[in-house]
């Protein structure tokens, strides 16, 4: 007979296993991000009919072209005090939610409702380090016959800790900001190798160019160059105000099993931006896990879940059911677990935690 105790400890490394195998892969929302590829920026395709999606648009106000930000701007929709859907707006600033083609979320339209519908009352604003967002209100006015919600504007907040543009753009030379701009069109136009080229012209003239750094190594990642953990280094070395680059810097180290650099490179970010964001709560969780620091673990990857309702880091209800093993929870992991089957592709992952709910099955009373 096979105790409680022995699959406890069977179960919990081979869980554990599972999450750290689909850790730093460097595929991340911004490592797998359309560069060098056209996206349809110039129009938004939709397949559904009107009501099946919403549509808004994100502008800058008070700032020069040459100083938005070249990575998409992330969106959020807000019900009730809990985030229930997230996007990001394109480089010309438009967004989409609840577009036909890509509604996966299993409580979105089963009541016959419009999925745009049960959006009215929500609030929806942009989420970017050193900036403000106005917010808009999804308002029962015709969502049926005209999608468009309005417009978000993000303004440069005072003081602020951290910031998705560097200060360093300001103060490049000419040659450098000339570069930086003809890239940045080069990028735009699907054209990665010509942009790559003249960012390292940028970073040539002017070595403490972070901006230049960090979009440099974007597209070096993008091609599967090992030059891209040195350029996200540089970039950071160069404004260690500017958060970009963390985002890239710690899936590598987590690869690499540097759970210490993990956790300083996540502290170090949630200082810039205390608000943090999914990946980042996660690999906070991940590295302070490993490191021993389960209740710290705990607390951040329910905060990593808390914000990521659409699931975009697919690992954190995994690792919470790790947590929750070890704490001989089992029953909030097998929680946990089941609830991955509903949005995880069928695949050998979803075979994996299928074989981990069945064996928590057997330890668990009336689990069913």
């Amino acid at each position: 007979m096979i105790t409680k105790l022995y699959w406890l400890f069977y179960l919990l490394p081979m869980l554990l296993a599972t999450v750290v195998a689909q850790t730093g892969s460097g595929k991340t929302p911004e490592a797998t991000s359309d560069v060098g590829k056209s996206a349809k920026w110039d129009s938004l395709q939709h397949q559904g009919k009107s009501g099946d999606y919403l549509v808004g648009k994100v502008v800058f106000v008070g700032m020069p072209a040459a100083s938005i930000p070249w990575d998409p701007v992330p969106v959020k929709v807000t019900c009730d005090g809990n985030i229930r859907y997230t996007t990001t707006a394109d480089p010309k600033g438009n967004f989409e939610i609840v577009a036909a083609e890509k509604t996966s979320h299993p409580t979105l339209g089963t009541d016959g409702s419009k999925p745009a519908a049960q959006f009215i009352g929500c609030n929806v604003d942009a989420a970017l380090t050193g900036f403000t967002s106005t917010v808009l209100t999804v308002v029962n006015r015709s969502i049926l016959d005209n999608p468009d919600i309005g417009t978000i504007q993000l303004s440069r907040e005072e003081g602020a800790a951290g910031a998705a543009v560097s200060g360093t753009t300001a103060s490049a030379p000419k040659d450098a900001a000339k570069a930086f701009e003809k890239a940045r069109a080069e990028w735009i136009d699907g054209k990665p190798d010509k942009a790559q080229h003249d960012l390292e012209k940028a970073v040539q003239v002017y070595p403490q160019f972070a901006e230049a750094w960090y979009e440099l190594g974007r597209i070096q990642e993008a091609s599967h160059s090992q030059d891209a953990q040195g350029s996200f280094a540089k970039a950071a070395a160069a404004d260690p105000k500017f958060i970009l680059p963390y985002g890239h810097m710690i899936p590598y180290a987590a690869q690499a099993g540097k759970w210490q650099e993990v956790a300083d490179d996540t502290a170090h970010e949630l200082e810039l931006d205390p608000r943090g964001t999914p990946q980042t709560w996660y690999f906070n969780a991940l590295a302070n896990y490993k490191l021993g620091k389960k209740g710290v673990a705990e607390t951040s990857a329910t905060k990593s879940l808390a914000m990521d309702p659409l699931h975009t880091q697919p690992n954190t209800e995994q690792l919470l059911a790790v947590i929750l093993v070890d704490k001989k929870d089992l029953t909030g992991a097998l929680m946990h677990l089941r609830n991955c089957l509903t949005y995880m592709p069928a695949g050998p992952n979803a075979d994996l935690v299928k074989q981990q709910v069945a064996q928590l099955d057997k330890m668990v009373p009336d689990a069913k």
